[in-house]
Order: C-alpha cells, then sequence, then structure tokens
C-alpha cells in the first residue's frame, strides 16, 4: 500500500505527526485539488477502520492548536460521526441502496448500463472526470472535492442513476464507509437535503484544480457554468426516523471463558472499552465471498486485510492471547465454529455500525446463542454521545458537538 494512505496505527500515528502543524492551514488549503493531495491529511482509510479515532485527532488537534484556528478542521474530523449517527437512525437506507443496486444492475437497459460501465472506467469522453476515475481505480482514493465533481458529472451531466455511481466508489474508496458513502451521494443527487442538488461546474474546477490536472481540455465544454442543470429525483419524502437503539460503553462483568472478535469497524480493541478484558482468544474473518458479492476492488481487498492484520497482531501484544485471522465464506458461521472450538461463554465486540459488518450480527447472535454462548456489543463514549446529536441537519450537529468541544465534555476529545 501506498504510504500516502497509512493502514496500520503505527503508520497512521506518524503520518498524523506529520500533518499536525498543517491543521491552521486546512480552511484555506481544504478545497484545492493537486497531485498528491498535500493540503489535506489523507488519513481517511486509517480513520475508516478506527486505526485512528476521530477523538484521538480532535483531542490532539485541541492540545495544539486554539479552537477559533482549527474549527474548520474539526468539522471535517466530526463529518464522519455525523454521518454514522445520521444512518443508525434511518439504517433503511442503506439496505434500500443496496436492493436498488442489485435491481439496477438487473434490469437497467443496455445502453445505460454500458455507457455507466464506460464512465466508471474513464472513457466518459471527459478528460479531467476520466483522469478522476483512473486515479481512484489505481488509487483508492480521491480528493473531496473532486468526489462531489465527478458524483455530480455522474448524476447531472451523464444523467446515469446514483446509485451505481455510489456503488462504484464504495467498491474502490480504501475509505469507503457506508454511511459517508451512501448519505454524500445522496447529497449530491438532491435526496439527503430535499431538492438541494450539487452541480459541478467549469469555473469551480479551474478555480480549485491544479492546472496540470486539466491540461487536456478535451469535453471541458459539457461542464460550462450554464450547461449543467440539476437532474431532480423522483421521490423526495423524507426517510423514517427511529431512535438509536441502547449499546453500552463498558464490558458488562463476565465469568468464564471470553473470545473478542475485532473488525473492520473497529481495529484498535486495545485502546476500546474492552482493552481491561482477558480474553482466551481474539477472532477476525475476511470473507472473499462477502468481498465479491460486494465488487470490492483487489485494492480495497488488500487495505480491509492489512488494517485487520494490524488490528489482530497489536491486540495480541495487548492481551497477551492466541490470536486467529482467516477467510471465511460466512463470517457468522466461521466466528460460532471458533467460538464453540475454544470453549467461550461469551463472545465480545465493538459494535458495528450500519453497513456489511452489522449485517452479520443478527445470524451471529442466532449461531451462538444455540450454543449457549453470549454477544456482547460495546460501544465506544465517543460514539455514543455523538450519534444522537446527528438527528437532522450537520450544522444543528456541529452548533451542539462545538459547545461540547469548548467545554471539554466529549470523551477522549479534552483539549
Amino acid at each position: 500500500m501506498s504510504n500516502d494512505f497509512p493502514l496500520t496505527r503505527d503508520s497512521a500515528w506518524s503520518h498524523w505527526r506529520d500533518f499536525q502543524p498543517q491543521v491552521q492551514r486546512y480552511a484555506s488549503q481544504r478545497n484545492a485539488v493537486t497531485l498528491g493531495h498535500r493540503g489535506v491529511s489523507r488519513l481517511s482509510p486509517a480513520i475508516r477502520f478506527g486505526l485512528l479515532r476521530p477523538e484521538e485527532i480532535v483531542h490532539e488537534t485541541l492540545k495544539h492548536h486554539e479552537f477559533p484556528l482549527v474549527e474548520k478542521w474539526l468539522q471535517e474530523v466530526c463529518w464522519r460521526s455525523y454521518w454514522k449517527g445520521w444512518l443508525e437512525m434511518r439504517p433503511q437506507l442503506w439496505q434500500e441502496w443496496r436492493t436498488r443496486v442489485h435491481h439496477l444492475r438487473q434490469h437497467l437497459d443496455a445502453p445505460t448500463l454500458r455507457r455507466c460501465q464506460a464512465v466508471a472506467s474513464g472513457q466518459s469522453g471527459v478528460a479531467i472526470m476520466d483522469r478522476f476515475a483512473r486515479e481512484l481505480m489505481q488509487t483508492g482514493y480521491l480528493h473531496n472535492h473532486a468526489r462531489m465533481w465527478w458524483a455530480s458529472f455522474w448524476i447531472h451531466v451523464e444523467k446515469l442513476p446514483w446509485e451505481l455511481g455510489a456503488d462504484f466508489f464504495f467498491q474502490h474508496l480504501l475509505d469507503a464507509d457506508p454511511a459517508s458513502n451512501t448519505l454524500s451521494w445522496r447529497w449530491v443527487a438532491g435526496l439527503q437535503t430535499a431538492g438541494k442538488t450539487y452541480l459541478v461546474r467549469r469555473s469551480n474546477l479551474e478555480r480549485w484544480c491544479a492546472p496540470e490536472l486539466h491540461q487536456d481540455k478535451t469535453g471541458l465544454e459539457l461542464l460550462d457554468d450554464d450547461c449543467v442543470t440539476a437532474v431532480l429525483p423522483n421521490d423526495l419524502s423524507a426517510p423514517t426516523r427511529h431512535e438509536l437503539q441502547p449499546v453500552p460503553t463498558q464490558s458488562p462483568i463476565l465469568t468464564g471463558r471470553i473470545g473478542l472478535w475485532l473488525h473492520a469497524e473497529d481495529a484498535s480493541l486495545e485502546t476500546s472499552p474492552l482493552r481491561h478484558l482477558r480474553p482466551e482468544s481474539i477472532a477476525t474473518f475476511t470473507s472473499q465471498a462477502s468481498y465479491n458479492h460486494l465488487g470490492l476492488s483487489p485494492l480495497r481487498q488488500a487495505s480491509l486485510a492489512q488494517a485487520l492484520q494490524d488490528g489482530v497482531m497489536r491486540a495480541g501484544q495487548h492481551f497477551a492471547c492466541e490470536t486467529v485471522m482467516q477467510d471465511a465464506a460466512c463470517t457468522a458461521m466461521a466466528l460460532t465454529r471458533w467460538a464453540v472450538e475454544r470453549g467461550l461463554n461469551h463472545v465480545v465486540a465493538m459494535a458495528p455500525t450500519v453497513g456489511p459488518v452489522a449485517q452479520v450480527v443478527k445470524q451471529l447472535r442466532t449461531l451462538l446463542a444455540q450454543q449457549n454462548i453470549m454477544l456482547h456489543l460495546i460501544r465506544r463514549p465517543w460514539d455514543a454521545e455523538m450519534f444522537p446529536l446527528a438527528r437532522s441537519g450537520f450544522f444543528p450537529f456541529w452548533e451542539k458537538t462545538r459547545a461540547r468541544l469548548l467545554r471539554g465534555s466529549l470523551p477522549g476529545a479534552e483539549g
């Protein structure tokens, strides 16, 4: 993996320490899309896997900088927590999106599917957008501004289904998070904030994109400011919001044999509320079958494997116990077999948020219960505090978060 996108905790911390002195300049530099992306941290893959936690970055930021000078940076760090909390209260949107992707791939007319393939493979005929598509496939990364431009191009210029564009990003982005990816695409399409779309503009692109990235002007006229108009979504109904289910933030006192399940939502168990447990074994399972079902790129699969391998190695050192990392056709069945073979009474894990890992939980709980093994899910205090704040838009969320940060009352984020 490229050192630009650290996928171990040690390299992520080193990367963060190198970037930390720049955070006061982040507000003025963050929109610029340049070769090497030096104006942004490129820590998102590490944060996505929990190699670094948002609260750790917030704490480190406030330790070195005054709040008013880094507020924009802190906002961006907290966006991922906002998206996760928002989707936790509307979990049906994840399954609706996955169902829609499957339906479109089965039933969309052949010319549209071919155009989807051409645009996603960097053959749209608009040189700058094709460059972005190739960068995504080759590196697993795109600058956030380029992501918005490309998503808008897909939806409002090419007039292709947003669900398939979101799936293309989910297959390739190393930092692909179910909440951030799905909801950001909904926002560009005009679904997240009803009727408010994001439109790619040539003037915006030429202002923020380094000249060497758009020397080839082929097709750029299609992005002229007076050419791009919004494709308005058909369904603007607000999704039903569900109340968050309570999840404990501390592990219960357990007797008997304990095993820990480490997964891709949180690969730093040694810093979690589970850090004081004494497990017999720690297990993590990759799933080639699941990866293939989701269409994940080889680069994306390799990033998952590297983050999990680093996480289970550190966990083994911290807890001084056996570790298991294997590929499994069915994660729930593999975890159950692991627990039974080791005579476990309890399996404990950090609670996954909406997405592929969370979809394992229901089956896993049932299979373990059949063997008289209890499954316990624990939430980090930061998430437990932040998720309920994400009831509506980001800026109401940020005002509440800002007040807590200024008081030093968010867990792990004290200045």
